[in-house]
Parts: structure tokens; C-alpha cells; sequence
């Protein structure tokens, strides 16, 4: 599979898995999950086709790790980052001290007001490395790097979970938490 197909069909499992089912009439259970065959179907309706062989290695090699199988993977999931309403049963979990978010230089005014918004998406996403935020803030313009004191956050009850791939997620950030 060319890197170009890989990267077509991972956007198009995004926008089915994250954002909008109902383009192919997709079913998601109350946690994520749709059937691959389903998936894979449906997706085929649409003109967009691929092997349960490419969908492993889309799932295996996303460096993003945005996609989850059940473990006799009949089930696929996106592991975080929807904007449609589904539960992925995370628990609390304490997180590190410091966790990064990273924004386009266009935003931080606001967000230095405002904190930081989970906006269309039901949660906002933070990084243990700095290098994976620089990533996130360059996809939309020149990144800013903030420190968030995740420790403090903890402390005063707000929640965090960690998704299977590793980003880190809370309902909001508030200014008194953000560092430049």
C-alpha cells in the first residue's frame, strides 16, 4: 500500500470514527466501536475500499496511534479526539506534573483569556512530551508550546484521563494552569 493511499484512507477513518458516522451510515456503540465488517462495507458503498490486511497496518503504523482494535479486532475505534458524543470508559488517572498543549501563535491571546477549550471535541488534549505538542501547534500555523501544571490542575479535583494511545485528556484548562 502506497503512503498515499495509507494516508487517505486513515483521514477518511477519522472523519467516520471521530466525526461523522452518518456519512456512511455507520453504527458506533456507546463507546466508539463499529464493526469492522461494517466498516469495511459501508466504507465500499462509498468508493473507498481496503483490505481487514491494510486496515492492520493503518492501525499498527498511524504514528498518531488514532485507531484501536478489539482484541479478536471484529471492532475498531478512534482512541480519542471525537466530537460526536460516545464514552471511552477511561478512568481518572493521575497525571505527570507538567503536560504540554500545543496551538498555532494565532490562538494564544485567546486562550491566555480564556484557558483552554475542549471546542467542538469532548475533550482537550495534552501531551507528555514537548515535542508531540510542537507537532500538534504546527499543523495550524506558527506553534506555541504552553506548560500546563497538571499536578495543581489534580490537585484542585479536576480530572484527567490518558487514552490508549497515550494523549492525555481533561474538560478544560484554566488560566491559572497555563505557562508560557
Amino acid at each position: 500500500m502506497t503512503e498515499e493511499h495509507k494516508k487517505s484512507i486513515s483521514k477518511f477513518l477519522s472523519l467516520v470514527l471521530r466525526h461523522q458516522p452518518q456519512e456512511i451510515c455507520l453504527i458506533l456503540n456507546e463507546n466508539g466501536w463499529a464493526e469492522v465488517a461494517e466498516l469495511m462495507q459501508k466504507s465500499a458503498k462509498r468508493g473507498i475500499r481496503f483490505s481487514i490486511e491494510e486496515l492492520e497496518e493503518i492501525v499498527a503504523t498511524n504514528d498518531k496511534k488514532r485507531f484501536s482494535f478489539s482484541e479478536d479486532k471484529t471492532m475498531i475505534r478512534a482512541n480519542q479526539g471525537h466530537s460526536v458524543e460516545i464514552d471511552l470508559a477511561l478512568k481518572p488517572v493521575a497525571p505527570p506534573e507538567v503536560l504540554y498543549h500545543g496551538t498555532a501563535e494565532k490562538n494564544l491571546a485567546s486562550i491566555l483569556e480564556q484557558g483552554i477549550q475542549k471546542m467542538s471535541r469532548q475533550h482537550v488534549h495534552l501531551s507528555k512530551e514537548k515535542e508531540t505538542a510542537h507537532k500538534v501547534g504546527s499543523r495550524h500555523g506558527k506553534p506555541v508550546i504552553l506548560a500546563i501544571n497538571a499536578a495543581q490542575m489534580h490537585q484542585d479535583g479536576l480530572l484527567f484521563y490518558q487514552s490508549d494511545n497515550g494523549v492525555w485528556l481533561t474538560d478544560e484548562v484554566a488560566r491559572q494552569y497555563i505557562q508560557l
